[in-house]
C-alpha cells in the first residue's frame, strides 16, 4: 500500500479493485449452466441444458458479452429501426434528452428567479411546486398524451414527422426535469447577500444590469447544481418515455429486449445508461469549471 501511494497509484488500483469484487459478486450471484447426457429409449444421446444459483435466469459476464457484442463492435450499425448499434440508440435518446432538457432550463431557471426574488409569488406558487414535483413520469406521459392530442406535423413525404406522442416525451423530460433547477436557482437568488443589492442601489443600476451584474453571477454556482441535477433526471427519465412510446433509444432497446427475455442485452443496456449518465455529469462539472474561472 506505500508503493501504490508513494506512486499515487489509488486513482487506478482503487477503481480496479472494485471493479473487480462486483464481477466476482456478479459471477456469485448469475446462474450457471449445466449439461447433462443421457440415453433416449431408441439409445440416441440426449444433451439437456439446466441452470442453476442464486439467480438462475441472471447471464453471466461471459455470456452477457455473447448476448451484446454484436451491438457493440458495430456500435453505430443500423439494421433496423429496433435492431442498431448501442451507440446509434444513444444517440437517439441523447437528442431526445437534450430538446427535453434546454425546455427545462428555459422555463425552469426564470420561474427559480421569480420565486427567489418575490415572497409573493413564492407563497402563491410554492404549493403547486410542491405538489407537481414527486409525480412520476409515467403519469405525466399519458397527461401530456392528452394536452398534445391535436398536434400533427407533417413531413414533406407526408408523413407525420412530429405528432402527440413527440410532444409527450418532450414534455415528460421537460418537467420531470425543471425541478432542480427550480429550487436551486431560487435558493442562489435568496442566497444573494444584501450588501451587493443594497450597492446595486447606491449605484442606481437598472434592474437588468442588477440581475446581469449582481444576481446571475451569485446565484450561478447554485443554478450549475441544479443544472447537473436536472441533467441527470433527464436522461433517467428517457428510459420511461422511449419504454412508454415504443420509440427507438436505450429505453426502448431495454423494453424489447426485456419482452424478449434478452437479460444480457438488458444489462447492457443498464450499463450503457450508467456510464452517459457518468459521462453527461463529468462534461456539466467541465462547463461549470468554465464558467466559473471565465
Amino acid at each position: 500500500m506505500d508503493f501504490i501511494k508513494r506512486y499515487k497509484l489509488d486513482s487506478l488500483f482503487l477503481p480496479l479493485v472494485g471493479l473487480g469484487a462486483f464481477l466476482l459478486l456478479w459471477m456469485v450471484i448469475a446462474g450457471k449452466e449445466t449439461v447433462t447426457q443421457s440415453v433416449d429409449d431408441f439409445g440416441d444421446p440426449v444433451i439437456t441444458k439446466t441452470r442453476a444459483g442464486i439467480s438462475k435466469d441472471l447471464p453471466t459476464p461471459v455470456e452477457t458479452w455473447d448476448a451484446s457484442k454484436t451491438y457493440v463492435l458495430n456500435p453505430f450499425a443500423k439494421r433496423g429501426e429496433m435492431d442498431q448499434g448501442i451507440l446509434s440508440f444513444t444517440a437517439l435518446s441523447l437528442k431526445l434528452v437534450m430538446e427535453g432538457y434546454l425546455i427545462a432550463l428555459i422555463v425552469g431557471a426564470p420561474l427559480g428567479f421569480c420565486l427567489g426574488l418575490s415572497k409573493t409569488f413564492t407563497k402563491a406558487v410554492d404549493p403547486i411546486i410542491q405538489v407537481l414535483r414527486p409525480v412520476s413520469p409515467l403519469a405525466w406521459f399519458p397527461l401530456g398524451l392528452v394536452l398534445f392530442s391535436s398536434l400533427k406535423i407533417t413531413g414533406t413525404n407526408g408523413a407525420t414527422a412530429f405528432g402527440p406522442s413527440d410532444a409527450a416525451a418532450l414534455f415528460t423530460i421537460a418537467i420531470c426535469a425543471m425541478w432542480p433547477t427550480v429550487m436551486n436557482t431560487a435558493v442562489g437568488v435568496r442566497a444573494v447577500p444584501q450588501d451587493y443589492l443594497n450597492v446595486a442601489r447606491v449605484l442606481k443600476l437598472s434592474r437588468g444590469k442588477t440581475l446581469f451584474k449582481v444576481l446571475l453571477p451569485s446565484t450561478l454556482p447554485y443554478m450549475f447544481t441544479g443544472f447537473r441535477l436536472s441533467l441527470g433526471i433527464a436522461w433517467l427519465v428517457i428510459v420511461a418515455v422511449e419504454m412508454l412510446t415504443g420509440r427507438p433509444g436505450v429505453g426502448g432497446f431495454l423494453w424489447q429486449a426485456y419482452n424478449a427475455s434478452q437479460y444480457g442485452q438488458i444489462i447492457l443496456c443498464i450499463l450503457t445508461i450508467g456510464f452517459v449518465g457518468l459521462l453527461l455529469d463529468r462534461l456539466m462539472s467541465v462547463v461549470e469549471a468554465r464558467f466559473k474561472t471565465a
